[in-house]
């Protein structure tokens, strides 16, 4: 979807430049094959710029005579999405797109907004930082996102309310340092004016954000994305959770998606003496796992969601720590087993 986009804004660029473009040399530019460039041309079609396909041997694609590109009208949140997904491009690893492709459709795309949008994006490229490829997660609000950006830029000071991992709210000033994305969620670091300790803030946690007056100065090396990491490795959490799963990562992550557990595979040769610890459940379906084991590290304010998950799993584990968690998933045991067992109709359950 993100390189669709980029190239899709590509092909545009390509067409407005005039005249009559073939397919292959279309295919070329945008390095996909022909079939993907007739695609991103029913994508223009849909959007309602008027292309012209010219049929034969030196046919191709052109844009209607006399028509202009008008300015891109996108709402704050449609127009962040895109640019995100560039962002996330430019982050990744493994580029969809090469570098040039990306910073030129980032440009063209800044370009053809309108002003005040614009100058809110430019903010944001200034002060957002990735600490990998973005995961899908809890997106903020688009205005809220733009807002920050635009204060940090500024180095203004923000009045924020917040909610903390406990549920207590309370109002702050922060001094606006930096933006960061991780594991699917996006964090503010900044520091309180009193005191300049610096603090990091979940976005998606800011219930109320004015923008004050004043400036500040962000200090000299700062890193928003090691603040952001080192932040979270301190944070103190009720319980510590250690499980061994049997099973593929690839399992276990449908159901512990990266930003609430890590996940590290067992080698074989050690998790073989585990498993006679761990109760076997349908061994006949899950022989192809026979050998997998995956170490499981949670941290977790409450341990009740916990057991739910690992029925769901539908996999042998064994539970290192907490012993708390053990109780839990007896408990849910017994639960399951009498709903299970009890033969009342509904009908009858008042009788």
């Amino acid at each position: 979807m993100t390189s669709s986009t980029a190239r899709v804004l590509a092909l545009l660029e390509i067409l407005q430049g005039g005249g009559l473009r073939t397919v292959p040399d279309l295919a070329a530019r945008l390095d996909v094959d022909e079939r993907t460039v007739r695609r991103y041309v029913g994508h223009l079609l849909d959007l309602g710029v008027p292309v012209d396909s010219v049929r034969g041997r030196y046919g191709g694609y052109r844009l209607a005579p006399g028509y202009r590109m008008p300015p891109l009208m996108l709402t704050d949140e449609e127009a962040l999405a895109v640019l995100l997904g560039l962002l996330a491009d430019r982050g990744a690893e493994h580029r969809s797109t090469s570098a040039a492709a990306n910073e030129s459709a980032t440009a063209k795309l800044l370009r053809v907004l309108p002003k005040s949008l614009g100058q809110r994006l430019h903010a944001l490229l200034a002060t957002a930082e990735f600490t990998a490829r973005p995961r899908r997660g809890t997106a903020p609000e688009a205005a809220l996102l733009l807002e920050l950006a635009e204060a940090a830029r500024r180095q203004r000071p923000v009045a924020i309310n917040y909610t903390d991992r406990k549920g207590r709210s309370s109002d702050r000033t922060v001094l606006p340092y930096g933006l960061v994305a991780h594991s699917g969620r996006w964090y503010l670091t900044g520091a309180d004016p009193a005191g300049q300790q610096v603090r990091t803030f979940r976005l998606d946690r800011i219930t109320a954000l004015t923008m004050g007056s004043g400036s500040f100065v962000v200090p000299a090396g700062f890193d928003p994305v090691s603040t952001v990491l080192d932040s979270l490795a301190d944070a103190p959490w009720t319980h510590e959770v250690s499980l061994r799963i049997q099973g593929s990562v690839q399992h276990i992550r449908s159901q512990l998606p990266a930003g609430i557990a890590t996940l590290t595979a067992i080698p074989a040769t050690a998790a073989r003496d585990d498993t006679s610890r761990a109760d076997a459940a349908d061994e006949g379906d899950k022989a192809n796992e026979a050998d997998a084991w995956v170490h499981v590290r949670i941290r977790a304010e409450r341990l009740d969601w916990i057991p739910p998950v690992l029925a769901a799993l539908d996999r042998p584990f064994v539970i290192e720590h907490p012993a708390a968690l053990r109780d839990r998933v007896r408990a849910l045991a017994r639960r399951l087993d009498g709903y299970a067992t009890d033969d009342r109709t509904a009908d009858g359950a008042g009788e």
